[in-house]
């Protein structure tokens, strides 16, 4: 394998970003710093990066007061001679949030940084630093990428549990040096209050931290800010942010259960019934949270394509903000779809323009897999997949469409990558045992849950014919993380023969299923 982390890189981080996490445990988690110069802004959330390239990258932070943000870097842990970036003031508009945008880095090297905040009043006046470091994506083939991705964070109930050691999920996937994580959707569970104990089928008791904000379903812009922090309070969480940077995107569960643009909900748990004004709060928070590039330009957008050198683009799809009302799907005419037109058209011309050696679909849900709505008590479809295995109806007619045009225009490399179903699968979609024929065969791989409840496995609709390959889920629902069932994917692109390998994880990095594709292929 030809890609290998930078000399130092592993042993260099255990030291400093164990200090930095310990250095930014919050309160509420009983620790405090030792050495915090009073009267300061405090960074107690750690800090994140994310959306880097060849030459930038995002940094986030949170303060405890109004402060500066100010962030150095360096090409050693030493910070001789470092560069500085002035930031933004960090206030009660955006909690206290901000992200600042280094430019110009060199590609493909390590680059350390650290946070200052700084007193409005008297810059002079700075907290503790708090260090981080990330690797910018090289320009070099040769280099190879590896990244990691999953989803579903918090789920069903099962939050922080401390007996545990919390969210162990992220040390391990830490522990294989990825360049990024992508996190396909559900990074908080803002329909979803934790209670500080869950009994467990087998008369053990499970515990959870818990916040105020996390006691009932988020509906105010503070409630769903808080459902943001809860995850932070998460020590393995905070030393994976300061060491990987991220690739986010957003499904239901930011904002409430199978949400569709126009909803009025018929749940007694909510005051507010109004889905469009919940997905305005929860989008506000989702930006504050997460260094995003393009939810900072005006009209802000989650679906974006990340360039990571000459081997990967990663297409970053949002299925959740432009769809259709959730319905048995079975429309014969449908343009506005899951995508949308508009983001449709984008992706198909993003597509196009790639010259990267690999397309991953960054997908928040599956295509081929049946994801029912029932919450209503009617028959509809949360997904794409609506369980008719003939021609493509409803949603699926814009994923034909898809796949048509990735064919027609010839478009090489495409792999789908998903989480949302809570288990972990691969399925290969073939047109020889397809109801719609006119694409070429492709890869689908699921993985999840970080820390949420685990499900049986959905069934497949064969419109476009796929195979489920390989499966790991419980028999019964919602089975809590103590019994396991926790997974994320690795994808491995080798500098030298291009080939992609994916291998499926367990939450201890247990490797239960790889696959190995080979570069040039239309579709794949």
């Amino acid at each position: 394998m030809s890609h290998r982390p930078l000399p130092g890189r592993r042993s260099v981080l255990r030291g400093s970003l164990a200090a930095s996490a310990a250095l930014t445990l919050p309160p509420a988690l009983g620790a405090a710093p030792a050495f915090a110069r009073s009267g300061r802004p405090r960074a107690e959330w750690g800090v994140q990066t994310g959306d880097v390239t060849t030459d930038s990258g995002l940094v986030w932070v949170r303060s405890d007061r109004p402060a500066r943000m100010i962030v150095e870097t360096s090409a050693t842990e030493s910070f001789r001679n470092p560069r500085r970036w002035h930031g933004p003031l960090l206030g009660s508009g955006t909690d206290f949030t901000g992200t600042t945008r280094l430019r110009g880095l060199p590609p493909g090297r390590q680059i350390h940084y650290r946070v200052l905040l700084a007193d409005p009043d008297d810059p002079r006046r700075t907290g503790e630093p708090v260090t981080g470091a990330f690797r910018t994506a090289s320009v070099k083939r040769r280099d190879g990428v590896r990244f990691v991705w999953s989803g579903d964070l918090a789920g069903q109930g099962w939050g922080i549990n401390p007996d545990l050691g919390g969210y162990r999920i992220y040390d391990t996937m830490a522990g294989l040096d990825p360049d990024f994580f992508l996190c396909s959707g559900d990074n908080v569970y803002a329909d979803g209050p934790i209670s500080s104990t869950v009994p467990l089928p087998d008369g053990r008791t499970w515990r959870n931290v818990t916040t105020e904000e996390k006691a009932k379903v988020a509906e105010t812009l503070a409630e769903f800010r808080g459902n943001f922090r809860y995850n932070l309070l998460d020590k393995n969480l905070r030393a994976f942010n300061a060491r990987v940077p991220s690739i986010i995107q957003w499904d239901d569960h930011e904002v409430t259960n199978n949400w569709y643009p126009g909803e009025i909900l018929d749940d007694a748990r909510y005051t507010e019934k109004r889905v469009d004004v919940l997905a305005a709060r929860a989008r506000r928070a989702f930006s504050e949270y997460f260094p995003i590039s393009t939810l900072r330009r005006p009209g802000g957008r989650v679906h974006r394509v990340q360039h990571y050198g000459p081997l990967l683009d990663v297409f970053v799809l949002d299925m959740r903000t432009y769809r259709n009302a959730n319905s048995p799907g079975n429309q014969t005419v449908d343009e506005q779809g899951i995508l949308g037109r508009e983001q449709l058209e984008w992706l198909k011309r993003e597509l196009s323009r790639s010259r990267a050696v690999w397309k991953v679909i960054a997908s928040d849900m599956p295509i081929g897999l049946v994801v029912p709505d029932t919450g209503d008590g009617k028959p509809h479809i949360e997904a794409v997949a609506q369980g008719d295995p003939g021609a493509p109806l409803g949603r699926e007619l814009q994923i034909a469409e898809l796949l048509r045009y990735i064919k027609h225009r010839r478009i090489t490399g495409t792999v789908w990558l998903t989480a949302d179903v809570h288990y972990t699968s691969a399925q290969h979609y073939q047109p020889s045992r397809a109801a719609f024929t006119d694409f070429e065969p492709f890869w689908e791989f699921v993985s999840g849950p970080l820390n949420a409840g685990a499900f049986p496995a959905n069934t497949l609709d064969d419109t476009f014919g796929p195979e489920r390959v390989f499966l790991k889920a419980p028999t019964r629902a919602n089975v809590s993380p103590a019994e396991g069932y926790q997974f994320f994917g690795e994808v491995d692109i080798d500098g030298g023969s291009g080939e992609l390998t994916v291998r499926l994880r367990e939450q201890d990095g247990t490797v239960l299923f790889t696959q190995v594709l080979q570069p040039g292929l239309v579709g794949q």
